[in-house]
């Protein structure tokens, strides 16, 4: 079931849904289809072809995000907590990634990073970003591969933004290739969603199952270790649970 949210936020309204969790039944099982490893790509276009990842609207992402969204997805609450998060887990002084970023990254306002890139689908709120030093706009459902270097990052971090990706596993198998040994991948997510651009499960599964979810397609990826679960979802507004993975070990020669 979805309600639609109409409390107005800074500079624009909203315009996603909330995502109400089956709570009384039994959480849908998170199965991932084969189509989670590199052998179910499409050689047209690097696409998963597996119904699982299909999306109600399969239409141009360049004309969904072509108009920038100056607003926050989350509510003050679960910002904080995501902030605390990436105070927690990313490294000051490193080389930060955030993954699918826009205008505000919710970083810690008193660590400084070495640099943070920020890969987005829209220019103009790359540019309104003050934390990124670097702005990269790029479709990942489109192209997965990150214009990185191998082991070139020190942290990550997607935020609100992992149940778009019709290719998850492949994308995230890319983030551990950039991310340094051992270095963490902070996955947060909330209720709050884009319905018709979201995959498939992520409406049909309830919190539980969607933080499951993503421990699968880390755990698929094939390149991370220590995934951890958590819930810090405030007292009240919007839930925020984080799925954290460490980039596996690697020989000095494959680096």
């Amino acid at each position: 079931m979805l309600r639609p949210f109409n409390r107005a936020a800074p500079h624009q309204k909203r315009d996603e849904a909330r995502v109400i969790s089956n709570s009384g039944r039994e959480p849908a099982a998170p199965i991932l289809p084969s189509s989670a490893n590199q052998t179910a790509i499409s050689s047209e276009n690097g696409r998963v072809t597996d119904p699982i990842f299909k999306r109600a609207d399969d239409s141009s992402d360049e004309a969904f995000y072509a108009a920038p969204r100056f607003v926050t997805h989350i509510d003050a609450g679960a910002i904080a907590a995501v902030t605390q998060l990436y105070r927690e887990y990313l490294p000051e002084g490193g080389a930060i990634l955030d993954l699918m970023a826009s205008w505000v990254s919710h970083l810690p306002s008193e660590i400084t990073y070495s640099s943070v890139t920020g890969l987005g689908m829209n220019a103009a709120e790359l540019a309104a970003n003050p934390r990124l030093t670097t702005q990269i706009v790029q479709n990942l459902n489109r192209d997965f591969i990150l214009p990185l270097e191998t082991a070139s990052v020190d942290g990550a971090c997607i935020c609100v933004s992992v149940d778009y990706l019709t290719c998850p596993v492949q994308v995230l198998r890319e983030v551990g290739r950039v991310l340094k040994n051992s270095a963490p991948l902070v996955i947060t997510f909330s209720n709050r969603c884009f319905p018709t651009k979201v995959i498939a499960p992520w409406l049909s599964l309830d919190d539980a199952g969607r933080v499951e979810l993503v421990k699968g397609f880390l755990e698929a990826a094939g390149n991370f270790a220590s995934i951890t679960t958590l819930n810090r979802s405030p007292q009240r507004g919007d839930p925020l649970y984080a799925v954290i993975g460490h980039a596996a070990e690697r020989s000095t020669s494959s680096t």
